[in-house]
This record gives structure tokens, sequence and C-alpha cells, in this order.
């Protein structure tokens, strides 16, 4: 569980026009932390539980269900440093940490995936909570038929990291980390939904 400190200090301000009129995000099954099954595709399973976190839905202010595209500015989370940008199969991954958030032991790290970062983003560039560090990615060229989401990883270090050397085939397995659940690090209004919810049977589905 994360502690109070950590959560009071985590935020994801997102802009108006990006997000128009935001009022919650809404998650279906799958785009949740430690999710076994697919959310895109054929909804089968994953190859290991999920990492983190997918935006994708969210409800505006009049009640009406949208959802993101590569027009969404992405803002770090906390005070931290760029320390890795590594690619995956949709964009590229910023990993930033944060040695202050806590007094816990180790280092907390946030992780921003799928994403077009901005040119000046690299290893070493001081962050402040709220700088913008990317966009979203644009559709996936597989043949699961990936819709443009965010996906927000947390982790706590437990050993020494060489972060140059991390990757999303190590990331979920590595003894180095602790993978944390993001819902209880962000503070932002969201609605968990069922299969059956509209915009959850709206996925596509592989062709």
């Amino acid at each position: 569980m994360a502690d109070q400190n950590s959560k009071q200090r985590f935020a994801f301000p997102i802009d108006d026009s990006s997000v128009a009129g935001f009022r919650e995000w809404l998650f279906c099954p799958g785009m949740l932390f430690q999710a076994a099954g697919k959310w895109w595709g054929d909804r089968g399973l994953r190859p290991r539980p999920h990492e983190g976190l997918d935006l994708l839905f969210y409800r505006d202010s009049e009640n009406k269900m949208r959802q993101i595209d590569e027009s969404l500015e992405i803002p770090v989370m906390a005070d931290g440093v760029v320390v890795s940008v590594i690619r995956d199969f949709l964009g590229k991954s910023i990993i930033v940490e944060h040695p202050s958030l806590s007094d816990k032991p180790g280092n907390i790290l946030t992780f921003y995936a799928h994403a077009t970062p901005r040119d000046n983003i690299h290893a070493g560039l001081a962050l402040r909570r709220g700088d913008i560090i990317a966009s979203v990615a644009g559709p996936g060229r597989t043949a699961t038929a990936m819709t443009p989401h965010l996906h927000i990883s947390v982790a706590r270090t437990r050993l020494p990291i060489a972060y140059d050397e991390l990757n999303w085939d190590i990331i979920g397995a590595t003894e180095m980390l602790t993978l944390l659940d993001p819902l209880q690090f962000i503070d932002f209004p969201y609605r968990i939904a069922g299969a059956d919810d509209l915009a959850c049977r709206s996925l596509p589905r592989r062709a």
C-alpha cells in the first residue's frame, strides 16, 4: 500500500485543451494494474500481468464518454530527473526518478509509455511536477488494432539499477524493482467499468 506522503505528492494535471471538460477516467478490464487479460485485439491473456495502468477513456463535464488521442500532452507527476528513454512497441517510454518522494528506502520511478517525447527530453534532465514531457504516440502498427493510449507504471527501486539497461522485457520481471499500483499513488477521479460497459464493448478487436 502506498504511504500517504507519496499519494499527496503525486498529481496528473491535465490541460483542458487536450482532454476537454475532463470529469473522470474510465478503466475497462485489462487496463488495470496486474490485469491478466488484454483489453485490445483478441482479448486473450497477456504474456505477464499488466505492469501498470492504461489511460484511454474519460468522461467529460457533459457526461459524454470520450477517448484520448495524440493531442494529449503528458505531464510528469512529481519533481524528478529523467533517467532513461527507451523504445516500446507503440512509441517510447520515459522513466523518471523521484529520489525525495518519500522517506522509505529506495527511489520511486514513474514510467510514461507509448509516448512521443518532446525534443528536449533526455537522461539527466531535471523536471518539476506538471512539466510536459511528451504526447501520446499514434496508433500501433500491429495486428492487434492497438488504440493510442497512455501507459503509466510506478515502481520502487530495491537495489541499485543501471537505468540504461532497463527495457520492457525485464521491467516486470527484475528483482531490482517492486511494481506498485498507480491508483494507490495518483490522486484523480476515476471509475472502473465492467466488460459490458458500452465504452469497453466498443474497443477494437482483431480484424
